[in-house]
């Protein structure tokens, strides 16, 4: 694995050792997008899958108990999250789970494949976008269909509150060429990305649909202020269902699109 690719690797293997699963498992708000997220993937039609960034294999499961006559590739650059990942998936005998990047992705055992999806930003830590625009071309069937989110760049929500607390360092970092993720203690290189940049990256693809993420509604990593309020959390999550309908869309904590491989 290239050197660029270990350092996100190891930095995954320490997640597992801080409890990833756990943390996840007890997010309600996390668990409300992903669901989101899953309905994309739901919607398509399809028999042969790949997950990039399946971390410790929640979707993996998911996707044996919904899809169990369908295949599944799920990688990940961590080996210690495709280790956890294969323990929770192995009572599935149609998913494979390895360790590989983008880079890998024609050659595997499966390829290619007539679906691929992303959740959660995996593919804002590849070194170059169009290059694993690309591959995940290559290594799709003629007419595949790619569900794909990422971090955005503008969360405009987010930069304002920032901003107003005087916090002006952090309110600006992703907007940086290079991000440090998420946590305050341990950096990671990552880049955020606007919807113009994501769409000049996948120009070869057809758009067929979009969706934003978190524009009112807290982020994942702030669900805290939503414990104990249902009420609160449905209203700003129809807001947000209410945004998606205007320009609005592309200024949340994530990004949502469905590409389409051309048929000819």
């Amino acid at each position: 694995m290239k050197g660029y690719y270990k350092t996100v690797g190891e930095y995954y293997d320490k997640d597992v050792e801080l409890g990833f699963e756990k943390r996840a498992d007890t997010n309600t708000s996390l668990q409300r997008i992903r669901n989101q997220f899953r309905t994309y993937l739901a919607k398509q039609k399809f028999t042969n899958a790949l997950e990039i960034g399946c971390g410790p294999g929640l979707d993996a499961e998911w996707f044996g108990e919904n899809f169990p006559d369908r295949d599944l590739h799920a990688i990940d650059v961590s080996a210690e999250m495709v280790k956890s990942a294969g323990l929770r998936t192995a009572k599935f005998g149609r998913i494979k789970v390895s360790q590989a990047t983008e880079y890998d992705l024609s050659s595997l055992p499966n390829a290619p494949f007539d679906l691929t999806y992303v959740f959660f930003g995996a593919l804002n830590t590849v070194e170059s976008l169009p290059d694993a625009a690309d591959r995940i071309y290559n290594a799709l069937e003629p007419g595949g269909i790619a569900v794909l989110t990422f971090v955005n760049k503008w969360y405009l929500r987010e930069l304002l509150v920032l901003l107003l607390k005087l916090r002006f360092k952090v309110a600006f970092a992703r907007i940086r060429k290079v991000w440090g993720g998420y946590s305050t203690s341990r950096y990671l290189a990552s880049r955020c990305y606007t919807p113009s940049a994501i769409r000049k990256s996948f120009r070869a693809y057809k758009e067929l649909d979009h969706q934003g993420f978190s524009i009112m509604f807290p982020a994942w990593y702030n669900h805290h202020k939503l414990r104990g309020k249902g009420d609160k959390a449905n209203r700003l999550w129809e807001l947000d269902e209410k945004l998606n309908k205007t320009l609005l869309w592309q200024f949340g904590e994530y990004t949502l699109f469905v590409f389409q491989k051309p048929i000819n």
